[in-house]
């Protein structure tokens, strides 16, 4: 079985795009970082290194540093697809970063978004 496309994809050719959404709805890069860092347990230096070495998204989330344990509080559809239903790990991780993006451009407040 091959893998979805996503999975080779640089993160760093996607990062540019989920700022871009934010800063259309009156967010900033700031608190995309912030939400990426919170996910993943990068640091801002280690994020920038990640993007920097154009890492696949494959890469980024098995070399994550310290997945969030409240990343199973997000709930919803993203791409058709429930995301607590997905099985596997790495696009389900992808899906939730795509879904606290997706919150983040709705306006919510960002103690909602990182399941504070």
């Amino acid at each position: 079985m091959t893998k979805p496309k996503i999975y080779t994809m640089s993160f760093a050719k996607v990062y540019p795009l989920y700022i871009a959404k934010a800063e259309r709805k009156g967010r900033t890069k700031a608190e995309v970082d912030k939400i990426i860092c919170w996910l993943t347990g990068y640091s801002q230096e280690e994020l920038q290194i990640q993007l920097a070495k154009q890492t696949d998204f494959e890469t980024f989330f098995a070399e994550a540093p310290d997945l969030h344990p409240s990343r199973s509080l997000i709930k919803g559809i993203i791409c058709g697809v429930r995301v607590e239903d997905i099985v596997e790990d790495t696009m389900q991780n992808i899906r939730y970063m795509d879904k606290l993006i997706d919150e983040l451009a709705k306006g919510n407040a960002m103690e909602k978004i990182l399941r504070a």
